[in-house]
């Protein structure tokens, strides 16, 4: 399957994480908020011009900065 960021992704596709691309702080950050590799995750919405993504992770809505989500690499699911 083919990688690509979370910024990437076009509105309502679902993936799975597989790359975090950050120290351990970034990674620490991100699996307190419940973010992990392998974790299934749905993109909710994105705004223009480099603004927060949102996404569904579990029962949990996370609103992340354009610089988080351009970190996290994600493999798309098929519907």
């Amino acid at each position: 399957m083919k990688k690509i960021t979370l910024v990437q992704m076009k509105t309502g596709a679902k993936g799975r994480i597989v790359q975090l691309e950050g120290g351990p702080a970034f990674e620490s950050r991100l699996s307190a908020m419940g973010v992990r590799i392998d974790k299934h995750i749905v993109k909710l919405s994105a705004f223009v011009l480099q603004g927060p993504v949102a996404i569904r992770s579990g029962n949990t809505v996370l609103a992340l900065g354009y610089g988080m989500a351009s970190k996290i690499w994600v493999e798309l699911i098929k519907k």
